[in-house]
Parts: structure tokens; sequence; C-alpha cells
């Protein structure tokens, strides 16, 4: 007869090897998340405080005197808003640039760091299978990804509401939920390129230099005669413009994003265990 009672299971699950990483490497990164939540809050800030001003005095006047590529550069689709404002700059240079890139580069550092330094192979030399390790740290990365796509919007909304110029409240949501795909897709890629590089830095820097790269590279080829070759970026699925200024939703672009993900830490992850450490 077996002694296991429902309790025991309960706490079994709870002390997965999995949880116990994740959990460990989660609370590893609440202290910069708190000071990133910060920060990002302020830079948003600073549009939404800025942005009448801005309105008032016809800065939407500059689009058609800029180049095409420096409009898509920066996603500039109107400046006659808040909402055009922050999609334009804040969640270009703040989310698709500034937060994909740090994730990036924190994930790869964190797998390329710990071969590096040889703490993976203490981390799996007990009953702690590679899988577990390496998941682990990948599920950590949703601390940062999911009390930023809280907290940011809320500080955003409660700032626009006090000063008269209420944003979008369904619309605020919908960017900050289909940025979570994007967020999940460069932290996998960032895991990825740890695995394969093994060195703490340097694996952040290839990790940020490609989400520097694809952001580049996609605005420069929408000006041209080889626009269909941006489709290999993943910024051309993450469209805050298209949902802040236009109200249309790239449903499948999340989904590209999210199936993306899925690949690159399916492949890291087959090559993290099928290699020696």
């Amino acid at each position: 007869m077996s002694t296991e009672t429902p309790e025991t299971t309960n706490s079994n699950q709870a002390t997965s090897p999995l949880l116990v990483v994740a959990r460990f490497e989660g609370r590893n990164r609440l202290r910069v998340t708190g000071i990133l939540a910060v920060l990002f809050s302020l830079f948003g800030l600073m549009y939404v405080w800025i942005g009448p001003q801005m309105i008032e005095a016809g800065f939407s006047e500059l689009l058609d005197a800029m180049p095409p590529v420096v409009t898509e550069l920066f996603g500039f689709e109107s400046l006659e808003s808040i909402e055009g404002l922050l999609a334009s700059e804040f969640y270009t240079l703040g989310w698709i640039v500034g937060l994909g890139g740090y994730l990036a580069y924190s994930a790869a550092g964190t797998v390329a760091g710990d071969l590096r330094d040889e703490r993976m192979d203490t981390l799996t030399a007990g009953p702690v299978a590679r899988r577990s390790v390496f998941l682990g740290k990948y599920l950590a990365l949703l601390v940062p990804i999911v009390v930023l796509n809280v907290v940011v919007p809320v500080v955003l909304y409660v700032a626009s509401f006090a000063i008269e110029e209420s944003l979008p409240l369904v619309d605020l949501a919908i960017v900050h939920a289909f940025s979570v795909p994007y967020l999940l897709f460069w932290s996998a890629i960032g895991l990825a390129l740890g695995v394969v590089v093994r060195r703490g830095r340097t694996a952040g820097r290839v990790a940020l230099g490609a989400v520097f790269f694809g952001w580049l590279a996609e605005s420069i080829i929408s000006t041209t005669d080889y626009d269909w070759l941006g489709g290999l970026s993943p910024m051309r699925y993450f469209d805050p413009p298209g949902v802040l200024v236009h109200g249309t939703y790239d449903v499948a672009g999340a989904g590209l994003l999210l199936g993306g993900a899925i690949v690159a830490l399916a492949v890291s992850l087959y090559y993290f265990e099928g290699h020696d450490l």
C-alpha cells in the first residue's frame, strides 16, 4: 500500500529541480527588475509629459521632411497624439531595442557565464538534469518580462489620465501582451547563443548585436524593393504603432514569434544536452 499522501505529492511537485532553479534564478533577478521597472517608467513618463507640448508645437510636420529610412527606423506613424509619440519612440527604443536587447544579453550571459566559470558542472553534478537547469534559467526570465509589462503600462495610463490625455487602455494592454512573445523570442535566442558561444560577455555582446542588427536591417530593407526580406526580422512581427495608432492587431505575428521562441529553445536545449560542458 502506498503511503504517499496528496500533501507529499504536492510538495514533491513544488520542489522539482526545474522549479527550484527557476525560483533561485528569478529571485536573483528581482533587484535588477525593480531598477528596470523604475527606469522604463521614468522614460515613458518623459514622453507622456512632453507629448502635449510637442503636439501643440506642430512636430508632426517634421514627418514629411524626414527621410523614409528614419521614419522606418523609429516607427514614426504619427506625432499628433501621445499614442503616436509613445509608439514611435518609447516602444521602439525602449521595448523593441532596449528591453529586447537586455533580455537577449542577459539570457546569453546566464548560460555562457556559468559554462565559462565552470559553475554549470556544479549545478548538474547533483541529481539535477541539464534540462531542468536550462529551462529553469529560461523561466526565470519571465520575472522581468511580466513585471515590466504590468508596471509600465499602469504607470503610463495613470500619468496620461493625470494630464487629461488618457491613453486607450485596451490598446495599451494589447501592445504589452503582444510584446511578451517578442521578448520570449529574444530570450530564447540569447540562451541559444550562450550555449554555443560559451563565453559570458562575448555571448552577451553577440546577442545584443543581433537585436540591434535585426532592428536596423528591417528598418533599412523596408524602404527598398526588397521589403520581403524584412520578414526575416522578428521586429516585423511586433508593431506598437499598428496597435496604438491604427488599432490593428497582428495575432499571426505574435504566434510566429512564440513559435520561433519554442524552436530556438528546443534546438538550444538539444545542443546543451548533447555536448560536453
